[in-house]
């Protein structure tokens, strides 16, 4: 039993499930008179929920034609709330499943305290991070058994949490007039037919992965590379390797990638090239030129008859093809999040360690203190520098 693959397996039909449910409550969350003077939006939130941040800030830009920037949750709330310029023409969304992320519901507070209108998503009504929002949408999920005393790595939390970012987008651009209903019904249809796609490269790339994770048990580090939307895609499919197997991994900008890791030292390090095969497309097939020409084992994420480079002696682990750029982060990070999960059973590696080693599952985190960092009162007046 492979408890992180039975979590990704469930994704065609959590798709599929939340789609109209999510939408149906966007729509009634997130009204003309509330958003229409909005032209700036700030994404926000802390690990997967930050990944998703940056997998959105495309489609709302697309979309909702509002310019938009992802940032941390540490970024926006101690390094933003307090510098926004005419905040009232703001809206900042926060993400947080639990709701418990002391980080998010300090940005959504501050953004608030700062005057911009403020949205949370979260399936904790009651949760500090909803009670800190203007708009509190819901994003709770079905159920789904795991293994009692077992906290798996989260692919379902990040595809919900992806997916409920894409219909905000879509929701703004209807109430803009950036999409005619014709449009964004259009739009909506694609995003639930995202549900067969997941369903379509799981069955791909299963078996495939696994084998490669065999393959490449030898090697210890990994490197995600993506850019646009899959940039996010990328730090999300590194950070599922940290949390399964302890290894170190990277997610990384296909250009900067160039400037960078071009030069560590380790030849065959497993570098994945995730590639919507779009704006993307000409620098991804160069990257991957680059990458085997210095001894890379490369691995290629895209669409199965678009990917920017077959050269030999790469791995092609396919996704549908047809999808806007946009909305490709739901299937991108399927590949990588079978990797990891393959790699940890191979390892024999417990997911987050087993918390172990002065780790703590108290608080989300323990001495971390995710769900317990101190949030001063004070910051506005102990900040006015100007």
């Amino acid at each position: 039993m492979n408890a992180m693959i039975d979590q990704i397996r469930s994704i065609p039909a959590l798709i599929e499930e939340i789609v109209p449910r999510y939408a149906e409550n966007i729509q009634n969350a997130v009204t003309a008179d509330w958003i229409s003077d909005v032209n700036q939006i700030f994404l926000t939130g802390c690990g997967d929920s930050y990944h998703v941040a940056l997998g959105s800030e495309l489609a709302f830009r697309q979309l909702a034609g509002v310019s938009t920037t992802p940032l941390t949750s540490m970024q926006f709330a101690r390094y933003t709330a307090d510098q926004l310029n005419r905040p009232e023409d703001c809206l900042v969304v926060g993400t947080s499943v639990s709701g418990e992320v002391s980080r998010t519901a300090e940005a959504l507070r501050y953004a608030r305290i700062a005057g911009a209108k403020t949205l949370a998503f979260t399936a904790a009504p009651a949760s500090p991070v909803a009670q800190a929002a203007e708009i509190v949408v819901d994003s709770s999920q079905p159920a789904f058994d795991v293994p009692a005393g077992l906290i798996v790595p989260g692919i379902r939390s990040f595809t919900a949490n992806q997916i409920a970012a894409l219909l905000l987008a879509l929701q703004i651009g209807k109430i803009r007039g950036r999409l005619t209903p014709d449009q964004y019904q259009k739009r909506k249809a694609e995003l639930f037919a995202l549900g067969a796609a997941a369903d379509r490269c799981i069955s791909r790339n299963l078996e495939k992965i696994e084998t490669l994770a065999g393959d490449w048990l030898d090697e210890r580090d990994s490197i995600f590379c993506g850019s646009g939307p899959n940039f996010g895609s990328a730090l999300f499919s590194a950070a599922k390797m940290i949390e399964a197997t302890g290894e170190m991994s990277a997610g990384q900008d296909l250009e900067e990638w160039a400037h960078l890791q071009y030069f560590s030292k380790h030849a065959t390090t497993p570098t994945f090239i995730l590639s919507a095969a779009d704006r993307d497309k000409t620098r991804a097939k160069e990257i991957i030129t680059a990458a085997i020409a210095i001894g890379r084992r490369v691995a290629v994420i895209a669409p199965e008859d678009a990917a920017p480079g077959n050269q030999a002696g790469t791995v092609h682990l396919s996704i549908s093809a047809g999808f806007s750029e946009m909305f490709t982060p739901i299937l991108m990070v399927i590949p990588g999040a079978l990797y990891a999960a393959w790699r940890a059973e191979k390892l024999g590696e417990p997911y987050f360690r087993d918390f172990s080693g002065g780790r703590s599952r108290e608080g989300g985190g323990g001495i971390s203190r995710i769900r317990t960092s101190e949030s001063p009162t004070d910051f506005f007046t102990a900040h006015k520098e100007f």
